[in-house]
C-alpha cells in the first residue's frame, strides 16, 4: 500500500459554523502534509462541489469529507442520502463531525453508509489530536478505493 500521508491531501469540510472551520482548518495545517481544506457551508453547496469536480476534473475529487450533520438547506443526512446513491461519489469516505451524541443520529448516520462518526471535541485545542488521528488513519492505514476505475 501507498503511504498518501506524505501525497497533499484535499478534504471537504461541510461546516456551517464559522469558528468550527477555524479550529479544522488550523489542526489541518498542523500537520506536516500539505492539505487543502474545501468548505462547503450546507449540503447543496457540497454537491454541487463534488458534483463539478466529477464532471469536470476526476483528480480533484477530494480525498475525505468531513460532514457535519445540523447544516442549512440540505442537512447533512440528506446530503449523505444524496451522495450515497452516486456511483462514483458514494466512494469518497465520509466522516459525521457533529456536536450531536444522539443515538439516532449515530444510527442514521450509518445506515446511510458513513464511514465513521466522530463528536467535535469540546476543547478547540483538542481538534489537532482529531485532525491528526482521522489523517493517520483514513490517509496512511486505510486502503481506499479509486474514485474513478
Amino acid at each position: 500500500m501507498t503511504d498518501r500521508i506524505d501525497d497533499p491531501i484535499t478534504v471537504l469540510l461541510v461546516e456551517d459554523n464559522p469558528g468550527d472551520v477555524r479550529l479544522i482548518r488550523d489542526a489541518f495545517e498542523q500537520l506536516s502534509t500539505e492539505t487543502t481544506i474545501h468548505v462547503a457551508t450546507d449540503g447543496d453547496e457540497a454537491l454541487e462541489f463534488l458534483t463539478e469536480c466529477r464532471d469536470s476534473d476526476p483528480d480533484s475529487v477530494p480525498d475525505l469529507v468531513l460532514l457535519d450533520l445540523n447544516l442549512p438547506r440540505m442537512t447533512g443526512l440528506e446530503f449523505l442520502e444524496t451522495i450515497k446513491d452516486d456511483a462514483t461519489l458514494a466512494r469518497i469516505p465520509v466522516l459525521v463531525l457533529t456536536s450531536s451524541e444522539a443515538v439516532e443520529d449515530v444510527l442514521d448516520s450509518y445506515e446511510l453508509s458513513a464511514n465513521a462518526y466522530l463528536t467535535k471535541p469540546t476543547d478547540p485545542d483538542e481538534y489537532a489530536a482529531m485532525v491528526e488521528a482521522v489523517a493517520e488513519f483514513w490517509l496512511q492505514k486505510a486502503a481506499l478505493p479509486p474514485i474513478f476505475s
